[in-house]
């Protein structure tokens, strides 16, 4: 009627069905290629097509340290975020330690995360990871032994900088006198403290070992101890439960002395606001978990790894009573 021919019915059916099946034949194709990407991409997180893999974290914890609950929820966030299937186990004899090393071998696990406490005891077990194509990421402690056990990066502080570190806090404060609390003995992370507190400190250190799972008997030789000597002016605890068990002693024993602490818990949290504790360092723990559980699922991903053959360093910061505020909050939620 004005020149322009009407489409029969079965012409338009026709080619709506051509149209269609040509877009859906499109869609797939992108679906595909997007789908592949996301795979292959350090950034596809813990979406849908994100790559699973396993990781076992070994640690020397004792039972009861609360530390290492704060470890595990760095680790546990990172594990959800990246998709990964996180496995947890710890004992505080090294021969165990390199049973359960051994254990995740067998699991055939895509990563591990362990401590070098007692690193003599874990070396083999940890180069036999290696050597089963396991990658490693060591946390917290060893770290001078880490690059040769063939592990990826060591993630933690450096102790003996720490220890320094609070050996300078100490002569700030006038100190002469120091009791250094080793509640693990054999953990040369706990041994490198004290000698860093030991080297910058300019008054006296004495070493004192306790069983930092028998919080009783604990008490009780750091009691003793402070009723033997009253010239120890101060307390240095090398783990955050053992600055509440070193406060009882002091309070038991009569004692003047002034506590430091290593580490962090909610409990130190009270204790500095109180003013029980002078100062504490904090290691971060949250990141230490958090950090090596994604740098393993990065090096899957994107073939990353960090501190090119050097540690990387979570601590050490001193934190003291100013800081109380909003250690509260972040201690309250695990993370500090």
């Amino acid at each position: 009627m004005n020149g322009v021919r009407s489409a029969s019915p079965r012409t338009v059916r026709g080619s709506t069905v051509r149209r269609a099946a040509a877009l859906l034949t499109t869609l797939a194709l992108a679906t595909g290629c997007g789908a592949a990407g996301a795979q292959d991409s350090p950034d596809a997180g813990a979406g849908a097509g994100a790559p699973h893999m396993t990781i076992g974290m070994v640690s020397h914890s004792g039972d009861g340290d609360t530390f290492w609950d704060i470890v595990q929820n760095g680790a546990e966030r990172a594990a959800a975020k990246d998709h990964v299937k996180f496995l947890y186990a710890h004992d505080k004899e090294g021969a165990q330690q390199a049973a359960l090393i051994q254990s995740y071998i067998d699991q055939k696990v895509d990563g591990l995360i362990v401590t070098l406490a007692k690193p003599e005891a874990v070396r083999a077990a940890v180069r036999k990871a290696v050597a089963h194509g396991i990658p490693v990421v060591t946390i917290n402690s060893g770290g001078e032994f880490s690059r040769a056990y063939g592990a990826l990066a060591h993630i933690g502080q450096d102790e003996s900088v720490a220890g320094r570190a609070v050996g300078d806090e100490l002569n700030r404060r006038h100190a002469k006198k120091v009791l250094c609390v080793v509640h693990e003995q054999g953990n040369v992370s706990l041994e490198d403290r004290c000698a860093g507190v030991r080297k910058a400190f300019h008054g006296t250190v004495e070493n004192l070992d306790v069983d930092g799972t028998n919080a009783p008997a604990s008490q009780s030789s750091i009691e003793a101890k402070l009723q033997s000597d009253t010239s120890l002016d101060t307390i240095v605890t090398l783990g955050a439960p053992m600055a509440a068990i070193s406060v009882k002693a002091k309070e038991q024993a009569g004692s003047s002395a002034r506590i430091a602490t290593f580490d962090l818990n909610s409990a130190v949290v009270k204790l500095l606001k109180a003013k029980d504790v002078t100062f504490a360092v904090d290691q971060q723990p949250y990141l230490q978990g958090y950090e090596a559980v994604d740098l393993l699922w990065l090096h899957r991903t994107n073939a990353d790894v960090l501190g090119g053959g050097k540690p990387v360093l979570t601590g050490p910061a001193l934190v003291t009573a100013k800081d109380v505020p909003k250690l509260t909050e972040y201690t309250g939620r695990g993370t500090r």
